[in-house]
């Protein structure tokens, strides 16, 4: 079973994505004061994005460490699924300015997103890799570069 990854992975990016997201809106929000014009609002939904990512990610990481998959989720699957939260969170904020948001919209778009992720998810688990020893690359060169061909590649001498 392969090691799940690190913590120390996400602790920078999300720091850096907390920081300047959090630190981002209350700049927007407190310090400029700005009216609600357009380039404002998409700054708004911005660094909202940011933000939610940056606190979503070290929370989907411990979630996927504490209940593995088989097989366990790999870095990218990680980001992405913080980064639904950041999507998640920009679409309820997007629909709440229009005041259509309403339990069942909200719960629709939780659940959409939930298959979309989980049928990415089944996609990644159906794609055969073939087994590799740990630390060689599955397309090395360097079995062939000794000039002997492969025990396997070479045809059943018994049935000659």
């Amino acid at each position: 079973m392969e090691r799940p990854p690190s913590a120390r992975q996400y602790l920078v990016s999300s720091l850096f994505l907390m920081a300047s997201g959090w630190g981002g809106l209350l700049l927007l929000i407190f310090v400029f004061q700005l009216p609600p014009v357009v380039w404002a609002r998409w700054g708004f939904f911005a660094l909202w994005f940011t933000a939610l990512s940056g606190t979503a990610l070290p929370v989907v990481y411990f979630l996927n460490l504490r209940f593995p998959s088989n097989p366990p989720a790999e870095p990218r699957s990680i980001v992405r699924q913080a980064l639904w939260v950041g999507v998640y969170g920009c679409l309820v904020a997007w629909l709440q300015l229009g005041q259509v948001m309403a339990f069942w919209i909200w719960m629709g778009l939780a659940g959409g997103l939930i298959v979309v992720e989980y049928l990415i998810r089944l996609r990644e688990r159906a794609r055969w890799r073939p087994p590799t020893p740990m630390g060689h690359h599955a397309a090395s060169t360097d079995v062939y570069e000794s000039g002997s061909t492969p025990s396997w590649l070479e045809g059943d001498e018994s049935s000659q």
